[in-house]
């Protein structure tokens, strides 16, 4: 077990790194397969204990402990996986430097969850040397950048959205900053030309490829230092996850597009009316999947595709005869009453039995993050990694930073 010393920085990142992925080879069996697509999961077999536990639980049972899923107490061997998955993940907040009395203006039009995380992002940027330009990357209306850019430090904010990019613009030249705001694409093969070594590029929540690209592109054009709280690691074009560094490119683990979801799993931010309306799209699609199950007689999951929102308000026999429709299936006597119920009764136990798989979600997303803080030492950089707010402000709260030697 690495030592706890936090931030994550120098032979710290790769000894950590080393754990985790030891500790996510030895229990595939337990994180790769997904309650919502099985009737019942490999692990439960050796297990049963443990599965017969969680399949008692309530949906309220398991919405209590989603977030902290590590502090639940179950049957073995639930607890010790817990305690070493949070001794793996302890992560440090960055030291933090008061920014001082800001202008009203920049928090103009700026969502107040959303301030918060623009504030503690900006006050941990401690490099040795003070920034002489800043590139703001996947900027958006560029309220981080003009918030880095109070000083009268030049700013170029590079986001792909013109309507945007015209609302930054102005936002910018109403405080008189020395900012340009460009319509980019950031995965477009020119976009080089707009990285100088003087630059300090900041990218606060830049999906899958979009942050992946910068780490590229930042090192390889030689970029004095990077800020990067990456997002949405299955965001990617590839099916499986392509590691950046040397060291994970030799690990034995493969990840697919869609275990990279499970970092995203976790939720703190959605209200009451968005996580009802969650559980009721949950609900009818695992009524439904029970449904073609018993149809196709297969034991094997459907995917169905997306639907508006609208189809909830669809009688429930309704939407699972609309969504057969779509899948070329056609129910005969269906106790639908009956269905219904399995289907919210399946919600509850799905909902428990992912509690295991919560337990790897940040052991996972630290080992990505790592393997970019570990690609980022090997061009050059020191890198050092904490968090920048605490999880209830956002699960997405680690920080990279990267200075070059």
């Amino acid at each position: 077990m690495p030592p706890n010393d936090t931030p994550l920085t120098g032979s710290h990142l790769l000894q950590r790194f080393q754990a985790l992925d030891g500790f996510l080879l030895e229990h595939q069996a337990l994180w790769r397969p997904k309650p919502f697509t099985m009737l019942e999961l490999p692990w439960e077999r050796d297990h049963p204990e443990l599965a017969a536990w969680l399949r008692r639980r309530s949906l309220d049972d398991a919405d209590a402990a989603h977030n902290a899923p590590e502090q639940l107490d179950a049957p073995a061997p639930f607890p010790a996986l817990a305690a070493t998955a949070t001794q793996l993940c302890v992560v440090d907040e960055l030291p933090a430097t008061p920014l001082g009395k800001l202008p009203n203006q920049l928090t103009v039009d700026v969502p107040g969850r959303k301030w918060q995380q623009i504030e503690a992002f900006a006050s941990r940027l401690d490099f040795a040397e003070t920034p002489q330009q800043w590139l703001d990357w996947c900027s958006g209306k560029g309220h981080l950048g003009r918030l880095l850019a109070r000083d009268g430090k030049p700013l170029l904010s590079l986001e792909y959205d013109p309507a945007l990019v015209k609302e930054g613009q102005r936002l910018s030249d109403r405080l008189q900053l020395q900012t340009r705001h460009r319509q980019q694409d950031v995965l477009a093969p020119d976009v080089h030309e707009h990285l100088l070594a003087d630059h300090t590029a900041v990218a606060l929540h830049a999906c899958g490829d979009l942050h992946v690209r910068l780490l590229q592109l930042a090192s390889a054009q030689g970029c004095r230092q990077l800020a990067v709280a990456p997002c949405c690691y299955n965001r990617i074009d590839s099916e499986h996850y392509q590691p950046l560094s040397h060291t994970a490119q030799q690990s034995a683990l493969q990840l697919s597009r869609s275990d990279l979801r499970l970092p995203q799993t976790e939720t703190v931010t959605a209200g009451a009316r968005v996580r009802r309306q969650r559980d009721g799209s949950m609900a009818r699609r695992l009524a439904f999947d029970l449904l073609q199950r018993e149809i196709r007689a297969s034991d094997d999951y459907l995917p169905t595709p997306a639907v508006s929102p609208t189809w909830l308000d669809k009688p429930f026999a309704d939407y699972c005869r609309a969504l057969a429709t779509l899948k070329g299936l056609e129910p005969e006597n269906v106790n639908w009453q009956q269905l219904e119920t399995r289907g919210w009764q399946r919600l509850a136990q799905v909902r428990n039995l992912e509690l295991v798989r919560g337990l790897f979600r940040r052991p996972m997303e630290l080992w990505l993050v790592l393997d970019r803080a570990l690609f980022l030492e090997e061009q050059g950089y020191r890198a050092t990694l904490g968090a920048f707010c605490p999880s209830r402000m956002t699960p997405r709260n680690l920080l990279l930073l990267a200075e070059r030697i």
